[in-house]
Parts: C-alpha cells; structure tokens; sequence
C-alpha cells in the first residue's frame, strides 16, 4: 500500500491502536516537533478513550468524530488538534491532512531511544499511570442486508428506554446514536453509529459499515475501563466477556445474523 496505516509490535505484545495513539499523546514533547506540547487529540468515536485520559492528564481536549479522516482534517485546519487517530490502524498528526503510517512508526523508534525502554515496558508503564482500556472490535460480515437493517432499526427503537436500565453488572449512563456538531464548519452528521454507555465508562458501540464486498458487515466494538494495575493482565476477550453477552442479548445478534460467532475478532 502507500504506508498509511501502522501496526505496533514488540516483543510479546501488539498495541492497539487506540493504545498506540493515547501512548503517542502522552510522550509527544519526546518528539522535537512537539517540544513545545500538542494542541490537542482527536479520535473517532468507535476507537476506545485510552486518548480521552491522557488529554485530561495534559488539560488539552479531545474531540471525538465520526468515522472518517475529512473530520480530523477540519479540526487540524483550525489548530484545534495535533494528533488523530482511529481503531483501523490509522495515526496522523498536523504536519499532513492524512493517515501517515511511516510517520508513527517513526515516532515509536524516537520514542524507543529516548526512553531505552521496550514496547512493552512503555505500553505497561503507560497502563499503569492512566489505566487500561480493555478494547476489542468484532466484525460480523457478509450479512444479509435486510437482517442488518432490522438489527440497527430494533436497536434505534430501544434507545429510549435503555437508559438507567441495569445490564449484568453494569448500569446504563446513556444510549444514543451518535451525532457530530463540527465545532469549524457547523456541519451535522447525524446516524454514526449506536452507542450504549456504561456508568462505569464501559461501551459497546454498533456500526454498519459498507466497506465489504458482499452484503453488511456489522461491527460491534466493546471496551472497559480497568485502573487496577493488578488486573491489567486479562486475556482481552475475557475481560470484555460480559459486555460481549450483554451486546448479544440487547441487539440479538446471534438470531438476527444467524452466526454463533463474529467473523474476524481485532
């Protein structure tokens, strides 16, 4: 490809994305272009709010957008943010209105050197001061389109009255489908996805997406947040596991695709 999307590996971990751009947001001045700190963040609204913690840390804002690079692009115009990021293995900063893989790759050896810590040590050492965020995204593609409409169509209709429902282990704070005010142009984007969100700050997070080849493919996202540095050890889709039961249960998502498993975890 053209090098726009990354992938961080090191030895005997791989860094979500999610992780990867709250990691970059936290050691920027590492960097000589942001000696002088960054403006802000940016990330879309399905990638996990690792990115939201550091911004409060660093008393700058993040912004959350819809899927898609042209909202980051406004945003970086305006000198609001310095850094985006989404869960697709996309990355950028102002110095480009794009996804710039080489650039983030380059940025984690800079930050390699100068810390003479490993990927992992960073990533722990990160999970330890901010908290983990407990990620995963779940593809069901190739469904029948009919079937994924009723699906997001029944999960619109519920919306009203899932708020302050109790859910397992977890209480609903709110449901909506997400909708975009960009704070440049004014411009509104409206059904970007449907979103239960947990009092505890815990998701799930249902999208169409059209970018198969056949059919729909639904993607469900789930993440929890764990400060417990004692639990930051969990096998990922453990510690997501009653979250995964709840998003089954509310949206019926086995009865309604007719697959007893997602086809690609990430």
């Amino acid at each position: 490809g053209d090098g726009d999307r990354n992938m961080i590996v090191g030895r005997g971990i791989a860094v979500t994305p999610s992780d990867s751009l709250a990691i970059i947001a936290a050691n920027a001045t590492v960097a000589p272009g942001y000696a002088k700190g960054i403006a802000g963040i940016a990330r879309s609204m399905p990638t996990s709010q690792a990115a939201d913690r550091v911004a409060e840390a660093l008393g700058i804002s993040c912004f959350e957008t819809p899927t898609g690079w042209k909202y980051f692009g406004n945003l970086m115009d305006a000198n609001l943010v310095t850094l985006c990021g989404e869960e697709s293995y996309g990355t950028g900063s102002h110095h480009i209105r794009e996804k710039d893989g080489l650039w983030a790759v380059l940025f984690w050896l800079n930050l390699l050197a100068a810390s003479g810590k490993s990927v992992n040590e960073i990533v722990r050492e990160h999970w330890a001061r901010f908290g983990r965020n407990y990620y995963s995204r779940h593809d069901y593609e190739a469904v029948d389109a009919t079937a994924a409409d009723g699906l997001m169509a029944a999960l619109r209709a519920r919306l009203p009255d899932l708020a302050g429902q109790t859910l397992g282990s977890f209480r609903v704070a709110e449901a909506d489908d997400f909708v975009y005010n960009d704070p440049v142009d004014g411009s509104v984007a409206t059904r970007q996805g449907i979103r239960i969100i947990m009092a505890d700050g815990s998701r799930i997070v249902f999208r169409l997406s059209g970018t198969g080849t056949e059919g729909a493919t639904i993607r469900l996202y789930l993440e929890r947040y764990e400060a417990d540095p004692a639990r930051h050890e969990l096998d990922t889709q453990q510690a997501l596991s009653e979250l995964i039961a709840i998003a089954d249960s509310v949206a019926e998502l086995r009865r309604r695709t007719g697959r007893d498993s997602p086809t690609v975890v990430t």
